[in-house]
């Protein structure tokens, strides 16, 4: 019966990791996979995860099911690192699920359940990864204008204008901080606004918070998500561990409820975890247990949020270089909103063709979009990237 089928389109990603591998020039760059890279290239085991997996198996005796939800140990920690210290945690509910994709996925059929006419908003652009989600857990999808090109900025009065005509059920994913692709993120002002919006209007809010601590810190880059939590009755939230704890292929994710009150949470949970048992039953146990060490142990906790701030600042840091460098090279602020964007990406604002004569002349790896991960900035090759760049310009 095989003989049916046709070939799935390859991931524009991953297909792009294979043609870097493949290209023999030294001095080419990898701007296009989204993990965080050192100096040197390299995504490394953070400490304080490093040390908890010793500990996790030096005293682990045992590896039976934990349960649907996972470790419940786990679950606590990241509500409250996600929801902060003033959350109602009685109105909570969380479930460890197999990374940000399997969160997403999860709250994504807790929606269809829910309302099975369900429609989801999504930002123009988004994770290309959000729509398919949203798509195979049967979700209409909408869309809503988010980002300009030229400036760098977020079309916030466009954005409005377009969640006014959402219909009261309707659902908005909003990315909780260091939007993807784009770096460009909403303002304390603008989070109040989209508040202030969604229970206008009865929109359920879905945040997918998958870069905590990479923007402007871990309580900071939570502002927004905590703003809508205090306002609104209801909400959804997908988070991701692999990129603030570096444990990308061990699929550390949660997915949250916050309802109006306890009875309804509970509701809300026998369903998501029903979903769950359908799909695949139990999330993997050893990231999770390994990020509950950290989040747990104060001497440890110290060590990853010292680790993941400098992570940050290099990131910070490496904006400015950049922007700076394109400025000297371009002879204008084209690029300046680089070094304001926040998280682990920025969007460029090139066509296809200009991304790819970058890659085909100079050896520079972006995706399609021109979206570049900042953490893969050659330290000391930032004039000359930046002059390839502004060779392709139109």
């Amino acid at each position: 019966m095989f003989e049916t089928l046709q070939p799935a389109p390859a991931d524009k990603i991953l297909a792009l990791i294979g043609l870097y591998r493949a290209d023999p020039r030294p001095d080419k760059v990898d701007l296009g996979v989204g993990v965080y890279k050192d100096r040197d290239g390299t995504t490394p085991v953070m400490r304080a995860v490093r040390e908890a997996e010793k500990r996790l198996l030096q005293g682990q005796d045992t590896k039976t099911y934990l349960g649907l939800a996972g470790d419940t140990a786990f679950n606590a920690a990241i509500t409250k690192l996600v929801f902060g210290p003033k959350a109602e945690l009685s109105r909570i509910r969380a479930a460890q699920a197999p990374g940000g994709s399997g969160a997403l996925r999860l709250v994504g059929e807790l929606l269809k359940r829910t309302r099975s006419d369900a429609t989801i908003w999504l930002s123009d652009p988004t994770w290309p990864n959000h729509m398919p989600v949203m798509r195979a857990a049967g979700l209409q999808i909408r869309e809503y204008p988010y980002f300009d090109a030229a400036s760098g900025a977020v079309r916030f009065e466009d954005m409005l204008v377009a969640l006014r005509t959402a219909k009261s059920g309707d659902v908005v994913l909003l990315h909780g901080c260091c939007h993807n692709p784009t770096g460009a993120n909403l303002d304390a002002a603008q989070w109040a606004a989209v508040a202030d919006l969604v229970v206008e209007r009865g929109l359920l809010p879905f945040a997918d918070i998958a870069y905590q601590g990479f923007g402007e810190g871990l309580d900071a880059d939570a502002a927004g998500l905590r703003l809508l939590a205090a306002k609104v009755p209801e909400m959804v939230v997908a988070s991701s561990c692999s990129k603030n704890f570096a444990v990308y292929r061990d699929r550390v994710g949660a997915a949250m409820i916050l309802a109006k009150d306890g009875a309804q949470a509970d509701v809300a949970m026998s369903q998501m975890l029903s979903a769950a048992r359908a799909m695949y039953s139990m999330p993997p146990d050893h990231g999770a247990a390994a990020v509950r060490i950290v989040l747990e142990d104060a001497t440890l906790r110290a060590d990853w949020e010292s680790e993941l701030e400098a992570m940050r600042l290099r990131m910070l840091r490496l904006r400015v270089q950049f922007a700076e460098a394109l400025r000297r090279q371009s002879n204008s602020d084209r690029f300046d909103f680089v070094a304001s964007h926040r998280g682990m990406f920025s969007r460029l604002g090139l066509s296809e063709a200009q991304v790819e004569r970058l890659r085909a002349e100079h050896g520079v790896y972006m995706v399609g979009d021109s979206r570049i991960n900042v953490a893969g900035l050659p330290e000391d090759g930032m004039d000359a990237l930046a002059k390839a760049i502004v060779s392709v310009l139109d």
